[in-house]
């Protein structure tokens, strides 16, 4: 058995919950402090692909990163190349698909710090840069941990999103989820039972160590 996809979808998920991580948490962190009147709408944008069907949200990343699309001619002017059915694609993709799982669970962890320990860094005349560091995300761990765990699961699991803008490319795009389609579409059902199995036990184990990993930060905190 051929166990590329598996290989590239770790990759696929790393990559993809970094970035989120750096990108998420400033998002988060100001939708969790901001007044603005657009924090709400903003907010539902982020949250969008929770309710969006993932068919739908992918022909519209396709159209976007295309060769016709505004992201795939610039795309074509740096490289040569659009982005749709390529490797970056596919991580552009996840990262709008799986952002609220990432922001989310930040935003609450923000929320939850409150004030009082922004007051005392300010007190010290901390910076906020500095505050932001080394009091606000070390407080925030467990949000964190949820963020990254929930985010890089989700990746794993993709499958809508990465098929429309993806397709079915071996060793470019052929994600783990996409094999498993392949093989029950060839009746190889003990090959699609390996694969999924393994995605299932996967799932259970990420899962069960972010329960115990929460619980232990919140008596470490206590």
């Amino acid at each position: 058995m051929d166990y590329t996809p598996v290989w590239l979808t770790l990759k696929l998920a790393s990559i993809t919950t970094l970035v989120l991580l750096v990108i998420g948490a400033p998002i988060a962190w100001w939708l969790a402090r901001t007044r603005c009147w657009c924090k709400q709408p903003i907010s539902a944008l982020v949250a969008l692909p929770l309710v969006l069907p993932p068919t739908v949200l992918g022909f519209y990343l396709l159209l976007a990163l295309g060769a016709n699309g505004p992201l795939g001619k610039l795309s074509m002017e740096l490289t040569g190349e659009p982005l749709a059915f390529t490797f970056t694609g596919l991580v552009i993709g996840s990262v709008i698909y799986s952002m609220p799982f990432v922001i989310q669970p930040l935003q609450n962890a923000f929320e939850a710090i409150g004030d009082r320990p922004l007051e005392v860094a300010a007190t010290l005349r901390a910076s906020r840069w500095d505050t932001f560091f080394s009091v606000v995300l070390p407080l925030a761990r467990p949000g964190l941990l949820t963020g990254a765990t929930l985010g890089f699961a989700h990746t794993v699991g993709e499958f809508g999103v990465i098929l429309m803008i993806g397709g079915n490319i071996p060793g470019e795009t052929k994600v783990l989820s996409v094999a498993i389609y392949d093989h029950v579409e060839m009746l190889e059902y003990d090959q699609a039972n390996i694969l999924a199995g393994g995605m299932l036990v996967f799932a259970f184990l990420v899962l069960l160590i972010m329960h115990l990993l929460n619980k232990r930060l919140q008596k470490v905190g206590q």
